[in-house]
């Protein structure tokens, strides 16, 4: 008897939200296959019909969100969004959230981070930077790491600020610096 698609999909989320959940609070060295399907109310051999172990699963993870960030990106090449919304916006989703607050937490790792500044490009940055200077891979890197941190600060605070005031505020910090937000 075939599995049902939906119960199918239905499983591995299951296993990707638990996944999830633990990573935002330990390790992934500390994380064990036992313990995914105890909280997913599964037994391993159901985990391992989806996955063939925990990295196995984070890769999965961490391809279906980048391959959604690709394609969102692509698909709103000509949004009105502005140059630090463009390629952040997308990742603001619902559906999306605990998998990013997982991933760029405190246990996520550097290699996701370099893979995802890979897929913001300087075109879905929409910035006016000199093509072939000296000093535009540091402009571009500066840029990706200063937003994908501020994102970060913002998920860690469970958005304590509404997304439009967020954006707002990183464009401000950009184009203005911190001074207007300083006493004087």
């Amino acid at each position: 008897m075939k599995k049902q698609p939906q119960i199918t999909e239905k499983t591995r989320q299951v296993f990707i939200d638990v996944f999830c959940e633990l990573y935002s609070q330990k390790p992934i060295e500390k994380i064990s296959i036992q313990e995914i399907a105890n909280k997913s109310g599964y037994n391993r051999s159901t985990f391992y019909q989806y996955f063939t172990d925990i990295y196995d699963l984070l890769d999965f993870v961490e391809n279906d969100l980048l391959n959604y960030i690709k394609e969102e990106l692509a698909n709103n090449e000509l949004s009105t969004h502005t140059a630090v919304q463009n390629p952040f916006h997308c990742m603001e989703k619902r559906e999306y959230l605990s998998i990013l607050k997982a991933l760029l937490g405190d246990y996520g790792s550097i290699r996701f981070l370099e893979r995802l500044k890979r897929e913001i490009t300087l075109d879905s940055l929409a910035l006016n930077l000199p093509q072939n200077n000296a000093i535009t891979p540091y402009l571009i890197e500066f840029h990706i790491s200063t937003s994908l941190s501020l994102f970060r600060l913002w998920l860690q605070r469970q958005k304590d600020l509404s997304p439009e005031e967020f954006f707002e505020l990183v464009e401000n910090l950009y184009t203005k610096g911190v001074a207007p937000y300083s006493k004087k």
